[in-house]
């Protein structure tokens, strides 16, 4: 069977619509934005959850084309879709405004000059789109100004104010007020952050809304979308026709992302209903306001996948789509504390934070809690319950799915693999070498408090942390459950002649630290009742030497086979 294609990276309104794109609707979103009626909107949302169509659909919907040719074909991209049964209030709207539409995801570039340089391009780019009103500006030195900037010839001053001036020269030219678009608000802040030139972006980014979107007759409203509502530096100093729309509010949840509803209609259209737990383990798990919502791009791609192979594995679409640098810095910078809270969340339990929405990138460093709301409102982690405590909101967090989840452990593995090429590993492969029981067992304590576990301390956790460590000792190679004598021990170093040295580690995990002694008699017995050390010295080592380890938590006892 032919399926419509899926629209994976596709964020064109009339591109996907024409090109007969599989849509999931959302076009009650112009009539809830009206219903409301807000002067100057901020919806914040993770990054790829359908933003930038979202807004591109709008500027379809309101924007007049400039003939009627032009306007009846815009109004054929709605036909079937929900916007169309919307009252007449609604529909008188369309195709009646000048729109604005402006990207600043370009802005992410190493430094300032490429930075700046990327916005004047995009917002030349925009008033290239509109040159057909530029004849008809009556005064000549707004004619020289428009120019300028749609030839990227424009003054610093001209660049500040340009969304402004653009939205009075519409407004003058069709007798309409402007609606303006602003996507990715807070891309060119947060690179400009990460990249050194932040105070330069702030100043840039406050002049250009502020001109737009604070007292402006020629503004008849505005949509700006990005992660974060970044409020410190100014960047909406005065609105006080603000509305913010966070992944928090109680409105608009359904608008940016998929509902199971939707999601459970796509596995159908696509005959792929069957995959609909893996589906949801994997991308599900979002709550926007009250709403649950899966991850768009990841379902996107993993039923495009599907298509193509009925038994394809989900993968980390999303993960890999990041840079992933807040969790980087989360875990890196993490104290005895918040390394015990990410393994509470890697292993399936909730913490609880305060939470509020007044961030910006400066003040990531200033308190974990700040790093916490980071992770909130990109998408790495979900509320599932809030609460008010006196005058602060304090929210239940987890992590949403099975996609995030990769990420955190992955991002833990490579920490804790770089983590040790800083440690000196000397004390413990000296302890191991001599039969120091004292010393291995006061080292692997010490490196396993410095550890994240999201392994729930089950063995196969303290067998893959103790291998990590092992790999480093030189002179060894390192083998795992390789048979030896009449079984396989967790474990073996071996030197790389036969008439060197082997080590054998046989691991136990303890339910309460009582358990520890008994169990490190249990794993020597292990190795004595199957004849490991046997085994290795009929290879041909001349000295083998034998431990049992057993771990309970961040603690381990260490004995030695006599």
């Amino acid at each position: 069977m032919a399926y419509k294609p899926l629209p994976i990276g596709i964020d064109d309104f009339k591109e996907l619509i024409s090109a007969n794109y599989y849509y999931v609707d959302k076009t009650d979103f112009v009539k809830e934005l009206l219903e409301k009626g807000g002067k100057v909107n901020l919806f914040t949302r993770p990054r790829r959850f359908g933003k930038s169509l979202n807004l591109s659909m709008l500027r379809y919907f309101f924007e007049d084309a400039g003939t009627e040719e032009k306007n009846a074909d815009r109004r054929r991209l709605f036909r079937g879709l929900q916007v169309m049964k919307a009252d007449d209030g609604v529909l008188s709207q369309m195709n009646r405004y000048p729109v604005i539409q402006l990207s600043l995801k370009s802005a992410k570039q190493p430094v300032w000059e490429l930075a700046y340089g990327a916005l004047k391009a995009a917002l030349e780019e925009e008033y290239q789109r509109h040159m057909e009103i530029l004849p008809e500006i009556p005064i000549e030195a707004d004619r020289l100004r428009f120019q300028r900037l749609a030839e990227r010839r424009g003054t610093d001053q001209d660049y500040y104010t340009a969304l402004f001036f653009l939205s009075r020269m519409l407004h003058q030219h069709y007798g309409q007020p402007a609606v303006i678009l602003i996507d990715e608000y807070d891309v060119p802040l947060e690179n400009a952050y990460f990249a050194g030139f932040y105070p330069e972006m702030t100043v840039f980014i406050r002049s250009l809304f502020e001109s737009a979107l604070k007292s402006n007759p020629s503004l008849h409203f505005a949509v700006v979308t990005g992660c974060l509502r970044i409020t410190k530096e100014s960047i909406f100093t005065g609105l006080n026709n603000l509305k913010v729309n966070s992944i928090l509010s109680e409105t608009y949840g359904e608008y940016f992302g998929f509902t199971p509803a939707e999601v459970e209609r796509m596995a159908a259209d696509y005959e792929r209903s069957a995959a609909l737990s893996v589906i949801r383990d994997w991308y599900d798990g979002y709550l926007f306001g009250n709403k649950e919502v899966y991850n768009p791009w990841s379902v996107l791609n993993y039923v495009d996948a599907l298509t193509a192979n009925p038994q394809a594995l989900p993968a980390p679409y999303w993960s890999n789509t990041s840079s992933n640098q807040i969790v980087r810095e989360l875990i890196e910078q993490a104290d005895l504390n918040v390394r015990e809270e990410i393994e509470l969340l890697i292993t399936g339990s909730t913490i609880e934070k305060p939470v509020h929405e007044e961030i910006t990138y400066e003040d990531i460093h200033e308190s974990q809690d700040n790093l916490w709301n980071f992770l909130l409102f990109t998408g790495y982690l979900k509320q599932v319950s809030r609460r008010l405590d006196w005058d602060t909101q304090y929210c239940s967090l987890a992590i949403p799915n099975k996609e995030v989840l990769h990420i955190y452990k992955s991002t833990v593995t490579g920490w804790f693999s770089s983590n040790l090429k800083k440690q000196d590993l000397r004390p413990l492969f000296h302890a191991l070498e001599n039969g120091n029981t004292e010393k291995i067992s006061e080292e692997l304590s010490r490196l396993l408090q410095e550890s994240i576990s999201f392994y729930d301390y089950a063995e196969n956790y303290y067998h893959g942390f103790l291998a990590g460590i092992l790999q480093n000792m030189p002179g060894y190679r390192i083998l795992s459950n390789r048979e030896a004598g009449t079984g396989r021990p967790d474990l073996i170093l071996k030197t790389p002649g036969l008439k060197g040295q082997a080590i054998l580690l046989e691991l136990k995990t303890a339910r309460s630290y009582r358990d520890m002694d008994s169990l490190c008699d249990a794993a020597l017995a292990q190795i004595r009742d199957r004849r490991y050390r046997e085994g290795l010295q009929e290879e041909g080592y001349r000295t083998v030497l034998a431990y049992g380890i057993c771990f309970y938590k961040k603690d381990c006892e260490v004995k030695q086979l006599s």
